[in-house]
C-alpha cells in the first residue's frame, strides 16, 4: 500500500526559516541533519518513494473552481494548519508498518507543534475495471516517459 505523510506546515515554515536564520528556533541547526538521516533509513527500508519540502504559500497560487468558473488567488494563504510544508509518499504493508515509520519521524518543526498526517492513496484495484484499466495505462506511460 501506498501512503502520503503530509508535513502540515506551521507559523515558522510559512515564514521560510531555516537552520541558521535568524529567529530559528532551537533545534533547526539539526533539523535538515536529522531528516536526512530519517529519509536514508527509508530509503535503504524501500519504504520511501518520493519527497520533498514546499517553499512557503506566499509563493504559491491556487486556482479556485466554484459554478463553472475558475480564479486563480496568489499566496500566502490565511490557514497555516490548513497548509502543506512537505510531504513523503512511502510504499508499506499497511497503515501499523506506516504508524511505525511515523514514531521514528524526527519532530519536522523543532519549537512548534508539529503534525504530520497519514492517508492511504487509492489504488488501481480500489476502482471499477474499466477506471482501473485506464489507470493502469497511465502508470505505464509515466514509466516509459521516466525512462
Amino acid at each position: 500500500m501506498r501512503v502520503m505523510v503530509i508535513v502540515k506546515a506551521t507559523r515558522n515554515s510559512e515564514a521560510g526559516l531555516m537552520p541558521g536564520d535568524p529567529g530559528a528556533p532551537a533545534g533547526y541547526e539539526k533539523l535538515l541533519e536529522q531528516m536526512g538521516a530519517f529519509n536514508e533509513e527509508l530509503v535503504k527500508a524501500g519504504v520511501m518513494l518520493a519527497g520533498e519540502g514546499l517553499t512557503p504559500s506566499a509563493r504559491g497560487k491556487r486556482v479556485v473552481f466554484a459554478d463553472g468558473t475558475r480564479r486563480t488567488v496568489d499566496g500566502p494563504f490565511a490557514e497555516t494548519k490548513e497548509l502543506v510544508a512537505g510531504f513523503w509518499l512511502w510504499q508499506v504493508k499497511d497503515m501499523d508498518e506506516a504508524m511505525a515509520w511515523a514514531d521514528r519521524c524526527p519532530a519536522p518543526m523543532p519549537g512548534e507543534e508539529s503534525v504530520i498526517e497519514l492517508r492511504p492513496v487509492y489504488e488501481s484495484t480500489d476502482f471499477p475495471p474499466d477506471i482501473a484499466a485506464h489507470d493502469e495505462h497511465l502508470r505505464a506511460e509515466l514509466e516509459r516517459q521516466r525512462s
